[in-house]
């Protein structure tokens, strides 16, 4: 009997030995077979997650940020224990004691699994399991999942510790709202950092991983708030907060950004504009879009917020001037159907829906509103924003379109979106009414920067940003007409002419093969021999073709090049009043070497590039100072800064440039719009049709340009010009620029001295000769001027050549010095191919 007991135990010991052995074999055949070819865990050591981009102002402000996850990375030393708490009474209470899985916990999820009959099914994973499925795995719910799962996180909990572990799970996980890990959720839902977080606070965050956007704080509220307290008495229960403290939290509201408690940290940055996305387009090319927009970088911008404020100011009111003067109005577009105006409520929100601009500031706030009643004497809105008042009603009466062709009823109809501004006077601010204004159809760029170090310190690419995210100051590729003079003149001083240099003013007519080309002058007339100088001021085309050829093209292009006008530009004369296109960047940058005696410098909008450990990966600004760690140094003497620029034309050429170009402000086509208390030279450009205008400017340390023109090249009409539409730009720009940064006089380069000479006829004057017609010009020393010959280009010319007076009709055909046939024409007219620059 006792042997048949024994027997009998021993069998079923045997069969539980090998039932266990069997078991253990399948379960780590099954571990075995899953974990060939996993994802490597160890790679999460070296994990850099993809965090936000900010760009920062010279001040240090952010202004801006761009990210494909929106993330703030919080190394694990700086997340609060208040934090981690939070997140581990709601995840995984035994995260501290676990080896990466937890198997009471998927037993207790198995058991409410079959009570419920599978309607409760809750996850058991580890935060290390979750982390392993963010990084390296599916979100799908597979046995075949979750064993890797358990494989990876047991192999992770061997590699990082566990602060390390959490460190990766709080910056990963998505918490909603466009937010990934706890930094970012806390600035996004509270506007705090999370040193800032209140218990109530830090549950609240520890809720949201669980159902990201089934909790949204304003529309599941009461949910989101059961959730916080469920993580409020998981917290005190694993003894975190004590029983006062929890009793204290529960009973605090929930308090969002959602709902309007906390204003937003998005109200603190300005709205996006042109200058900062040109810098997101310009390092996503050098450095790459995916590195720019993950890398977490800290961009220190060139950027003078004042002065970018009175760039878009300058601009807008200029394009506003224009578009007011035409007389018709055009509107948004865009409408709200009837069923939507029939209480504030509907006609609010379908507003707010509507796609228009929100970021024009131009003599004040710009609103959308909607046309809610038309009347014969005025017409009744709803204002986004604006809570109607008896002091400020919503109206606008029809003493405010009188700029406009018709009557209200002829422009408007109930429905219609439209901008508004509020009308104030001068002195007290007050109120006068609601004022119409829409967005013009004529749009432009403006940019300014330092000539000596090329920082970029405003750039306003066009009328609104939300309305039109093309940068016309660095996408818009226009001819610039004549503004590109200066760069024939330049190739022409430096070949050995000079600003009394006479170059004959005459009709020419040359046979393109497409067709015949007569460039004309602005005002139709030709002048006969002029002095170089009186060429640029009065923009002379006749003068600039015939200088052009006799220097050649070949060399005028390689300056434009030199200067970085143009990658390669083709050597027609027609390009020699502007014809080719370029942008307004390139132009404004190429002026700076006038400005700056003719050295190079490369325009920039940031001034340091940081990675996300503060390493400077780019730094824009390459001088060096040779004596600043001198103790010798005396304390009136300044160190020396070594520039190392490369020159690009010679220092006395820039110095005679700048010189004729200061001529052009003072009594040349820029003369009645630039008036700046300190020494300006500048260049006016309009093209054929007037389908551009252009103005380039620059004091002794600001350049600035503008151009305006449709963006669909159109005529902006009879008697546009570029003195006329963008010296007022400039000016109103350089007046604050004048206040901020000052300027003095042109540096004279060493190695030439004063002449003085007839600005008409280019004769040599006596040393005391005073007069209007009277200049002094810088020539080199050692340079002894002929004065008296005159440059044809080699186009013949008639004899008995008027000087003042228009050519007799008839031409003939001549053989000029270079053995080419022309034809000295009749009255120069405005010719059908398309030549570039006017005046």
């Amino acid at each position: 009997m006792i042997r048949f007991i024994l027997s009998f135990f021993g069998g079923i010991f045997t069969m539980l030995t090998l039932g266990l052995a069997v078991g253990a074999l399948s379960i780590g055949a099954i571990f075995w077979v899953y974990g060939r070819d996993l994802p490597s865990h160890e790679s999460l050591a070296q994990y850099q997650p993809k965090t936000i981009s900010r760009i920062y102002s010279g001040e240090g402000r952010i202004i801006d940020e761009f990210a494909v996850e929106r993330r703030l990375f919080a190394p694990a030393e700086e997340i609060p224990d208040l934090i981690k708490q939070a997140f581990i009474s709601a995840e995984d209470k035994n995260f501290y004691n676990h080896a990466g899985y937890d198997t009471r916990g998927m037993v207790a999820a198995a058991v409410d699994a079959v009570k419920s009959r599978g309607r409760d099914v809750r996850g058991a994973s580890t935060i290390t399991q979750q982390v392993m499925k963010n990084f390296l795995l599916d979100g799908s719910r597979r046995v075949e999942r979750k064993i890797k799962e358990i494989i990876l996180a047991t192999r992770l909990e061997e590699t990082l510790s566990k602060e390390k572990i959490l460190e990766l799970y709080l910056n990963e996980i998505f918490l909603g709202q466009n937010s990934y890990g706890v930094a970012a959720a806390a600035q996004t839902y509270f506007n705090k950092t999370l040193g800032e977080l209140e218990p109530h606070e830090a549950a609240m965050l520890a809720a949201m991983p669980q159902a990201p956007s089934k909790y949204h704080p304003v529309h599941a509220k009461e949910r989101v708030t059961q959730r916080r307290n469920y993580v409020l008495r998981e917290m005190k229960e694993n003894g975190y907060i004590t029983q006062a403290v929890y009793e204290s939290e529960i009973k605090k509201p929930l308090r969002t950004v959602q709902n309007g408690d906390f204003e937003s940290f998005k109200a603190a940055l300005p709205p996006r504009d042109y200058f900062t996305d040109e810098i997101r387009r310009q390092l996503s090319r050098d450095f790459g879009e995916g590195e720019f927009l993950t890398g977490g970088f800290a961009v220190r911008a060139t950027i003078d917020p004042e002065m970018q404020i009175e760039a878009a100011k300058a601009l807008r009111t200029q394009l506003e001037q224009f578009d007011r003067s035409l007389g018709r109005w055009r509107g948004t577009g865009k409408t709200i159907e009837e069923a939507n105006l029939a209480s504030e409520d509907a006609w609010r929100a379908a507003l707010a829906s509507t796609d228009v601009a929100r970021d024009i500031d131009l003599d004040g706030k710009w609103y959308p509103a909607v046309v809610l009643e038309v009347g014969d004497e005025q017409m009744r809105l709803g204002i986004e924003g604006v809570e109607e008042t008896e002091a400020e009603p919503f109206v606008v009466p029809r003493k405010d379109i009188g700029w406009l062709r018709g009557s209200f009823q002829d422009n408007f109809k109930r429905g219609d979106v439209v901008f508004v501004r509020r009308m104030t006077e001068d002195d007290s601010g007050a109120f006068i009414r609601w004022s119409l204004r829409q967005v013009p159809e004529v749009e432009g760029g403006f940019m300014a920067m330092d000539v000596n170090t090329g920082r970029v310190i405003a750039m306003q690419g066009g009328f609104s940003y939300e309305h039109s995210v093309f940068n016309r100051a660095t996408q818009a590729r226009r001819q610039p007409g004549s503004s590109f003079k200066p760069f024939v003149y330049a190739s022409a001083l430096d070949s050995g002419y000079t600003p009394a240099t006479i170059v004959i003013d005459a009709p020419i007519e040359i046979d393109t093969g497409q067709g015949i080309w007569r460039p004309t002058n602005a005002s139709n007339q030709f002048y006969g021999p002029t002095p170089l100088r009186t060429g640029i001021e009065k923009s002379r085309n006749l003068m600039t073709v015939r200088l052009a050829q006799e220097v050649g093209m070949d060399v005028v292009a390689a300056y434009a090049e030199r200067f970085g006008v143009y990658d390669n530009m083709g050597p027609y004369l027609a390009n020699a009043l502007g014809s080719e296109e370029t942008t307004l960047f390139k132009m404004v940058a190429a002026y700076a070497m006038f400005a700056n005696g003719g050295e190079r410098v490369e325009p920039t909008l940031v001034d340091r590039v940081q990675d996300r450990y503060g390493k400077t990966i780019y730094r824009h600004d390459q001088r060096v100072c040779t004596d600043c760690d001198n103790p010798a140094l005396p304390s009136s003497q300044p160190p020396h800064i070594d520039s190392r620029r490369e020159r690009v034309m010679n220092a006395i050429t820039a110095y005679q440039l700048t010189s004729m170009m200061q001529g052009v402000v003072q009594r040349g086509t820029a003369a009645g719009a630039v008036n700046l208390p300190v020494p300006t030279a500048g260049k006016t450009g309009t093209t054929n049709d007037a389908k551009d205008v252009w103005f380039i400017g620059f004091t002794s340390n600001i350049v600035a340009g503008c151009y305006i023109g449709y963006d669909d090249p159109r005529s902006l009409g009879r008697g546009a010009s570029g003195g006329g539409y963008c010296g007022p730009v400039f000016q109103r720009f350089m007046e604050k620029a004048v206040k901020k940064y000052g300027g003095g006089k042109f540096r004279i380069p060493p190695g030439g001295h004063f002449i003085k000479i007839d600005r008409f006829t280019g004769a040599r004057l006596a040393d005391d000769a005073q007069g209007e017609n009277v200049v002094a010009e810088y020539f080199r020393d050692g340079e002894e001027p002929v004065f008296g010959i005159s440059f044809d280009g080699g186009f013949a010319m008639g004899a008995n050549l008027p000087l003042f007076d228009e050519v007799p009709q008839g031409g003939r055909e001549v053989t000029t010095s270079t053995g080419r046939k022309a034809v000295v024409g009749p009255k120069a007219d405005f010719g059908t191919l398309s030549s570039g620059g006017l005046y």
